[in-house]
């Protein structure tokens, strides 16, 4: 999604203490940082914060970590959490290319990846979040169960994720075709891009995977 940019934007996440501007500068530990043991889910590309605000608000005992690359876009979520009194999300201004070198082998219990850029040509399949190269890095930080989830609209996309996620041995352990309106909906916690797109009477399609 492009924005215009604040020139604002960066000097505000570097001085707010809920955000990590290069975790790798300071070699985190991710359990001193949110002062309990708690599992810690990951979303990559965030946007502007209604998921996992939404999902932290859902499950307090959970630890929520939003990555987006985007400052301006980052300070929306910022914003919105800062008008809460949520303890258990903390934001990384990085980019998913790294994230290997954000967090420990094994660090992360769950990683979400909703609406990502579909990147549709073919000479920018490695920039994709779930090409094969991305998810070899999700299986360096993932704990034992290696779970993911994710979202799109874009089918071919969709299509090509399943692909993926097989090839490197994971099943698929719940999956929709069009998640509004399946059984699968009720425990649904939209982001904004899904709210747009399902009143547009845009399909959804949904998939869980897990090695």
């Amino acid at each position: 999604m492009r924005v215009r940019n604040n020139p604002k934007s960066k000097t505000r996440l570097m001085n707010s203490n809920l955000v990590l501007v290069d975790p790798r500068e300071k070699n985190n530990n991710w359990n001193d940082i949110f002062k309990n043991s708690n599992p810690i889910h990951l979303e990559i590309g965030s946007g502007k914060g209604k998921f996992i605000i939404d999902m932290a608000k859902k499950f307090p005992r959970i630890n929520f970590i939003a990555l987006e690359t985007q400052a301006t876009i980052l300070c929306s979520l910022l914003d919105k959490l800062e008008n809460t009194s949520i303890e258990n999300i903390r934001l990384i201004w990085g980019n998913a290319n790294y994230i290997t070198e954000y967090f420990d082998k094994q660090e992360i219990e769950k990683i979400y990846l909703n609406f990502s850029d579909p990147w549709p040509k073919k000479r920018h399949e490695k920039r994709r979040l779930t090409s094969l190269s991305f998810i070899d890095k999700y299986l360096i930080i993932l704990g034992k169960n290696n779970l993911i989830e994710q979202k799109t609209d874009n089918i071919n996309l969709f299509e090509y994720s399943l692909k993926n996620f097989t090839k490197k041995n994971f099943s698929i352990t719940e999956i929709s075709l069009d998640l509004e309106n399946s059984d699968l909906k009720n425990n649904n916690i939209k982001t904004e891009y899904e709210d747009k797109f399902t009143k547009k009477g845009n399909i959804i399609y949904y998939a869980k995977y897990e090695r």
